[in-house]
């Protein structure tokens, strides 16, 4: 068995940046940003009424003064005129501010009869106008790599750049193994089990920016593995659930190696998750994680989620810990790291009674893993430990 730090270590010697590709500004969100984003107008691209109200000249503001109203400009129509001494345009939220005015006083600070306006309440605390490029201007950038939120699109759009150079979403190929499983929805028989594994890891490495795609489930036969792994072609990562193990019935290491895997580790010191490999399999990298369903989780999170942020160009690190304060006294912990299902709620962390590595339900109630390094001694209530969120 390896550390957990450095099977980490050679699975993301495994995962190198994918290339890049264009895509249209509104697919762009959840997308990696491959290179930076370059403005290509100010905004705003002029002075801009921040209120509905009327354009001035900031000298005429005074309580009691009137102006005379000579036009108007709403959004999308500029007024084609300057403001003069005791004069005032009418003005709307986002329209352009005239030539002499320079200050906005709201529509509720006035009073209007017909073309004239007096001013009730001369607030001059704040001009009410947007200056011409505060926000941004032409050569501004969104720095590459991130991952791009809805208010980077927005930016993105604002600055004027249609379409953006992204990261190549990494292709996983799920492949689960046995004898056992049957899909949700058929009829097991007494022996058999419901496939979970690959629904939930489906879901995790999506939601972290992959195409995670599901193959048949492969039987407990040299045939029916190769077949897998042909359908696998393609694929810049190939993660199989189950059969990793020395049973005889574990056939996922024998096959890949015939098919020339180049093995990278094989058994981490970490629970749960201890019967795990990784390698290179032809062009793609590959993941043999365990069969229990907790197991496979908790070594997606550790090992699969920090390989796809690397193909992401993301960078190669571990994932993100934390630290929150312990509930209850620990006993000692052994010879493997144990990551322990736990729930966190306003900073203090309680790990779960059970923690077999079969019980999806205490799994699905855990919204971290306590991290137990190996050796880590007695821990009192109160004591500040290391936790993953998931």
């Amino acid at each position: 068995m390896i550390p957990v730090s450095e099977a980490l270590e050679k699975v993301l010697s495994l995962a190198t940046p994918l290339a890049t590709e264009v895509v249209p500004l509104q697919e762009a969100a959840g997308r990696v940003l491959a290179e930076p984003v370059v403005a290509l107008r100010m905004q705003p691209p002029f002075a801009a009424s921040a209120m509905d109200g009327y354009a001035i000249r900031a000298a005429d503001l005074a309580q009691g003064v009137q102006l005379r109203v000579i036009g108007e400009a709403p959004a999308g129509r500029a007024f084609d005129g300057a403001i003069g001494p005791g004069e005032a345009l009418r003005i709307f939220t986002g329209a352009v501010v005239p030539q002499g005015a320079d200050f906005v006083v709201i529509q509720e600070n006035v009073t209007r009869d017909g073309d004239t306006i007096t001013i009730a309440d001369a607030d001059a605390h704040n001009d009410n106008i947007r200056p011409a490029g505060g926000d941004f201007r032409p050569g501004d950038r969104i720095e590459a790599p991130r991952l791009l939120t809805p208010s980077d699109v927005a930016l993105a759009a604002a600055m004027n750049v249609p379409a953006l150079v992204v990261r190549r979403r990494p292709v996983v190929a799920l492949l689960a193994t046995g004898d056992e499983l049957v899909m949700p929805g058929e009829e097991p028989r007494d022996d058999q089990i419901v496939a979970s594994n690959s629904f939930g890891l489906k879901a995790m490495f999506q939601a972290a920016g992959a195409e995670a795609r599901m193959l048949p489930i492969a039987r407990d036969t040299e045939a029916s593995l190769r077949m897998a792994f042909a359908l696998a072609e393609g694929a810049d990562l190939v993660v199989t659930i189950g059969g990793a193990s020395v049973g005889d019935h574990d056939l996922v290491g024998k096959v890949a190696g015939d098919l020339g895997m180049e093995r990278a580790f094989y058994k981490v010191a970490m629970r749960p998750g201890k019967p795990l490999m990784a390698g290179r399999l032809n062009r793609a990298a590959m993941v043999g994680l365990p069969g229990n369903p907790v197991s496979a989780m908790v070594c997606g999170h550790i090992f699969v989620l920090p390989m796809l942020r690397a193909m992401l160009g993301l960078g190669t690190s571990s994932a993100p810990r934390t630290q929150a304060v312990l509930r209850c006294d620990m006993a000692a912990n052994g010879i493997r790291e144990h990551y322990m299902r736990a729930r966190v709620e306003a900073g203090i962390v309680t790990p779960y009674d059970r923690q077999d590595s079969a019980l999806l339900t205490v799994l699905s109630g855990a919204n971290a893993l306590l991290v137990r390094p190996v050796g880590d001694g007695p821990r009192k209530a109160g004591d500040s430990v290391p936790i993953l969120p998931i």
